[in-house]
């Protein structure tokens, strides 16, 4: 896994963006909508930052923010570091371990493509393991 390139990671999961006026409101209903952990934040095709649940937490909950009124301009992680779509799975999750962050934006000629997770890593083993949780389900269920 650590050796597949992201742009296989990432086929068929485009890039969740809003701008920089979108609220934490409208940002976590997308998050909830779209399955997605991050979005980012970005300006015409500019990336200008990621938002996360962990943003969420720390800077809107944590903090008493209104959700209602909080742009994401005011707590996305800006001039987040980002990865090459044809860059080894690898060089993302230690960028992700050094830097203390789950999230990576993935970046072509400044046109913002997705973005890995750190659970991008348990894809496959993720899949496996709920096959096997099924199947014992199917199994217990008639025994």
């Amino acid at each position: 896994m650590p050796d597949r390139i992201i742009r296989s990671i990432i086929r068929g999961r485009p890039a969740v963006i809003v701008s920089p006026q979108t609220t934490v409101v409208e940002a976590a209903r997308l998050m909830k909508s779209r399955k997605v952990g991050a979005l980012l934040v970005v300006d015409g095709a500019r990336l200008l930052g990621i938002f996360t649940e962990r943003d969420a937490l720390l800077r809107v909950i944590a903090e008493e923010r209104a959700p209602h009124k909080t742009r994401m301009a005011e707590v996305m992680t800006p001039d987040p570091q980002t990865v090459h779509p044809d860059t080894p799975f690898g060089h993302a999750l230690h960028l992700m371990h050094e830097g203390g962050f789950r999230h990576v934006p993935v970046v072509e000629n400044g046109r913002s493509l997705g973005v890995v997770s750190a659970r991008d890593v348990l894809g496959s083993e993720l899949r496996e393991f709920a096959t096997e949780l099924q199947t014992r389900e199917h199994i217990e269920a008639i025994l």
